[in-house]
């Protein structure tokens, strides 16, 4: 039997999701970005290669209201072509967003793989034994572990959450796709937060992951 469809609730103490566009000051998008909550699935099932599941659509919705911090890190910058150079290792700012709770939606039905993501999640969250990766499973940075990835059940789908929704006049810029040979090819997206009490991903809630 094909999966097509799959949702899961994902929860995780601590992130930052770099903002593309921070400088010195590293700040962080207020919701993990699709492109973002794609690479953790990817982790997840064990796959190396992100381009395997281009076509696949993510819905998703906050659980929690994330609370902000600012902690001062060390951040290596390459500013001298000798890479162990104190020059290039200074400390800076930087957000974090503590007390994330998310679902994610995953519509395959676009993925052209043997076995779409849908399907390999599932077969993750059912059968771990099934899955051959390594390393933790991360929401942005090595550092950033996922304490808890479920399968959304019927019983679970109570209360009201908010739905990261594409608005070409939103406040929020979040990409789809990054580049990571440089900024050129990466993709953003324009969204809103709506509050809802629906658990059905609305129209517009649905990120297709692509590289243009």
């Amino acid at each position: 039997m094909t999966i097509n469809k799959i949702a899961l609730q994902v929860e995780v103490p601590i992130a930052c999701f770099r903002d593309s566009r921070a400088r010195e000051y590293i700040a962080t998008y207020p919701v993990p970005p699709p492109s973002t909550v794609y690479g953790m699935l990817l982790s997840t099932v064990g796959e190396e290669n992100r381009f395997k599941h281009c076509g696949v659509k993510l819905a998703i919705a906050m659980l929690s209201e994330t609370a902000k911090s600012r902690v001062i890190r060390k951040v290596r910058r390459f500013k001298v072509g000798d890479i162990h150079s104190s020059k290039n290792s200074k400390p800076d700012y930087q957000e974090l967003l503590t007390g994330i709770k998310f679902v994610v939606w995953i519509d395959a039905t676009a993925d052209k793989s043997i076995s779409n993501l849908s399907e390999r999640l599932h077969k993750a969250m059912t059968d771990s034994s099934s899955v051959v990766r390594f390393g933790n499973i991360c929401l942005g940075e090595s550092r950033d572990l996922v304490n808890s990835i479920d399968i959304l059940t019927e019983n679970s789908q109570q209360g009201s959450l908010k739905w990261i929704v594409q608005d070409e006049y939103g406040e929020i810029t979040l990409p789809y796709w990054v580049d990571r040979s440089g900024s050129e090819r990466t993709r953003w997206l324009r969204y809103t937060l709506i509050k809802s009490v629906d658990w059905e991903p609305p129209a517009l809630s649905w990120t297709q992951i692509q590289t243009d």
